[in-house]
């Protein structure tokens, strides 16, 4: 997941008398690169994952900090590193309150420090993890795409994965990802792996096949739900015009195993896409389970149409219910008492209907393999329709 603020703290915060006095629950933010922040021009040009560092030479009045603070929340920074006793000397208890209500860890240096050795010290650290973070994705995709690289993926993560422990896959999806340039892509990436908040080195975020990816490996399933949770709330609060749709795919043993666990993510993301839904777990999908990761989608759609066609004809022709009559009538095991109180519907009505359903389907509906045939094509057509 990249250098991170609790990395930058471990390394160098001994050698640069680093103190974090604010936003502790942006620990484990990210860093994509450090810049200078003197004035609030350079903002503008803030991707998302920076990490700002200033000597407070042009935030040395405590509404001066409190506007850099609220800017830099809403361009998605990592983080502030203040260096503190020449332009300013304590950090105003309302910038520290701003900072811990935005998850905005907030780092001060004393002036003796000599800050551009600490910037290029840390932007180096940054560099070399992203390279280390590149190939980590390459191997993960690599195990995903392929199951015949599996092999050659263990070897690449083994340093950095527990290979043979726990793996699950959450596929992140939201609109027009593959049409976007790199660079807004990119931006889109870095805000939500910002949200991933609490999210550890056992984890890797990254963008394939025109979704966004989460492995996590040997994360409890309580902290996964809880990670997943607040990062809907986030997404939902920070970005309320970007539609998300989350899959959550199944636990599975062993990297051997996940372009399984990839495949029933993507197949959740896909349902919950389809049927307005943000989060939906693969394991919570019943019999769509097998309908969704059938490689040949087109076949259930002919066997849907062929099935139901005479009663798409009529419902299309007289505005009829004729498709919901019969999926009712099997869902309910042909209880018509039972569907006039679903339907609100006469019972001697629906047995007329039925009648005629039976007539035009040219079955009586009494075998089970005809009753399981027209079950699944209702499945189907709803699952087509969303």
């Amino acid at each position: 997941m990249g250098c991170t603020i609790e990395d930058m703290l471990t390394m160098t915060g001994d050698r640069y008398q680093m103190s974090l006095i604010a936003g502790d629950r942006g620990w484990s933010n990210s860093i994509s690169w450090l810049l200078m922040v003197e004035d609030m021009t350079v903002l503008r040009h803030f991707a998302g994952k920076e990490l700002a560092v200033t000597t407070g030479m042009g935030f040395d009045t405590e509404e001066k900090m409190l506007a850099l603070v609220q800017s830099l929340k809403e361009q998605h920074a990592a983080g502030l590193i203040f260096n503190t006793g020449f332009y300013v000397d304590e950090i105003p208890a309302s910038v520290i309150k701003m900072c811990d209500e935005a998850d905005l860890p907030l780092v001060t240096i004393p002036w003796e420090i000599y800050i551009t050795e600490m910037i290029k010290d840390i932007s180096i650290r940054i560099f070399l993890q992203g390279m280390t973070d590149e190939q980590i994705t390459a191997a993960f995709i690599k195990a995903i795409s392929s199951p015949e690289q599996a092999a050659a993926a263990r070897q690449d993560l083994l340093q950095y994965f527990d290979v043979t422990g726990d793996f699950q896959v959450i596929v992140l999806a939201t609109p027009d990802l593959d049409t976007m340039d790199t660079v807004e892509r990119r931006r889109i990436g870095y805000r939500m792996e910002l949200y991933l908040e609490n999210v550890t080195h056992s984890c890797s975020f990254f963008y394939y096949d025109g979704q966004f990816v989460l492995i996590c490996n040997n994360l409890p399933p309580d902290i996964t739900e809880q990670v997943i949770t607040d990062f809907k709330h986030r997404m939902e609060v920070r970005m309320p015009d970007r539609k998300i749709s989350i899959g959550i795919g199944s636990r599975m043993k062993d990297l051997s195993s996940l372009h399984l666990a990839y495949r029933r993510a993507e197949a959740a993301v896909q349902m919950a896409d389809a049927t307005g839904k943000t989060l939906l777990h693969f394991d919570e999908m019943g019999i769509y389970r097998l309908l969704y990761l059938l490689p040949d989608q087109p076949l259930l759609t002919e066997m849907s149409e062929e099935a139901l066609k005479p009663l798409l004809d009529y419902d299309r022709q007289h505005d009829g219910q004729y498709v919901e009559t019969l999926e009712t009538y099997l869902k309910l095991g042909g209880s018509f008492a039972a569907m006039a109180d679903v339907m609100y519907v006469h019972r001697n009505t629906l047995m007329y209907r039925m009648n005629n359903i039976k007539k035009l389907l040219g079955s009586d509906l009494s075998s089970a393999q005809d009753r399981l045939r027209y079950q699944m094509a209702c499945l189907i057509l709803h699952m087509k329709q969303g």
